[in-house]
């Protein structure tokens, strides 16, 4: 370590440094720890969610697909040609351990059957209020979703930093420490020996 200067007051300040790594190192491990728990509780909702959705889509679309087999493709882009309901969708955030998670309002407005009912079929009455109760579970799914996505990259960012601590920096500056102690110690020891030889250089 030939950038070292192994005196007192190095060792004393790098021993401060080391203790500091220490703390932010615990306290990273238990906002690691957080972190995870947060984010194992997210995954099981989007598990839920995902599953809900999917279940809820698959008769939609079943619905529609009958509907599109009975009137024909052209009647159908008819009769959704001009849409009446409108979604207000608006986004804010909450925090969780420093992390901007995502809110989103949902509010709407109209009503979805935008035809008329004695040109279709009840297939596609169904199917549209099917999808715009889903429109809501989406939503949130998709919220859900990028939250975990959020917690994930801040997992493994802060797993990473842990690392660095733990396994290089730490270690690295305990050694660097070893080494100043040691050679204080060899130090004292030569000044020791030079000292014993100038009283006996006086005595004689």
């Amino acid at each position: 370590m030939p950038n070292i200067k192994p005196t007192r007051m190095e060792l004393i300040k790098l021993k401060r440094k080391l203790k500091t790594a220490e703390r932010g190192h615990k306290l990273l491990k238990e906002k690691r720890d957080g972190l995870m728990k947060e984010f194992m509780a997210i995954i099981r909702q989007a598990r839920t969610a995902r599953q809900k959705i999917e279940a809820i889509l698959g008769e939609a679309f079943r619905d529609f697909l009958f509907a599109k087999a009975m009137l024909g493709k052209e009647t159908i882009e008819e009769a959704l040609m001009v849409p009446t309901k409108k979604i207000i969708l608006s986004a804010s955030h909450k925090n969780i351990m420093s992390i901007k998670i995502p809110e989103f309002t949902f509010s709407e407005e109209g009503n979805h059957y935008c035809y008329s009912f004695l040109s279709t079929s009840s297939d596609i009455d169904s199917s549209l209020a099917i999808f715009s109760q889903a429109i809501r579970d989406l939503v949130q799914l998709a919220q859900i979703e990028h939250s975990a996505r959020l917690l994930s990259y801040e997992i493994e960012k802060t797993r990473r930093r842990v690392n660095a601590l733990e396994y290089v920096f730490i270690p690295e500056m305990r050694q660097t420490a070893s080494y100043i102690s040691a050679k204080l110690v060899e130090r004292e020891r030569s000044e020791k020996v030079v000292l014993m030889k100038v009283k006996n250089l006086i005595k004689k």
